[in-house]
């Protein structure tokens, strides 16, 4: 690979990472190519992208990039796979459910909206998280349950106090 491609590589993986809230790192080896064909196919019905990139190259962009991804180059050794996510939990998700029926893929770390996460100790705690979209539902829900107790109150009020008036007037 020359210099200019390199510097067009990691000029690329650069523009991922400033564009992605979500960057998943996995090691993948191990798996034969039926494993990860199923592996690409599961990354693309969650809507999550799979790039397999070089450390050093990846590790550039990662200095190159405006974001801070604290510890997360320590992780860069052996082979390493990049997940790009517009929510939080689906690539941990696709890891999960993809290591039901083999030991891979291994989490070697997450950036998931400036937070760092390291070790595939932590794939539990990720595919936990809620995206951004189910934490606004629960916020409605939560504003509104007040509001529809007060509703029900003055509807079923209304109901007893017009069924006491109608008992008070036929006597």
């Amino acid at each position: 690979m020359t210099r200019e491609e390199k510097s067009h590589v990691i000029g690329e993986l650069t523009a991922q990472l400033a564009e992605n809230p979500v960057v998943y790192l996995a090691d993948i080896s191990g798996l034969n190519a039926a494993d990860t064909s199923n592996l690409r196919r599961a990354c693309f019905k969650a809507n999550v992208k799979l790039a397999v990139v070089k450390n050093t190259l990846l590790h550039k962009a990662m200095d190159a990039s405006e974001k801070d991804f604290g510890d997360l180059p320590t992780v860069l050794k052996g082979n390493t796979s990049v997940m790009y996510a517009e929510t939080g939990n689906a690539p941990a998700k696709v890891i999960q459910a993809f290591r039901k029926k083999s030991e891979k893929p291994l989490l070697k770390g997450a950036y998931i909206e400036e937070t760092v996460y390291l070790g595939d100790n932590q794939l539990e705690s990720l595919v936990n998280i809620k995206s951004r979209e189910e934490l606004i539902g629960d916020i409605v829900g939560l504003l509104q349950s007040p509001a529809k107790n007060v509703v029900s109150a003055l509807k079923s009020g209304g109901g007893k106090l017009a069924g006491i008036l109608k008992t008070l007037s036929e006597k």
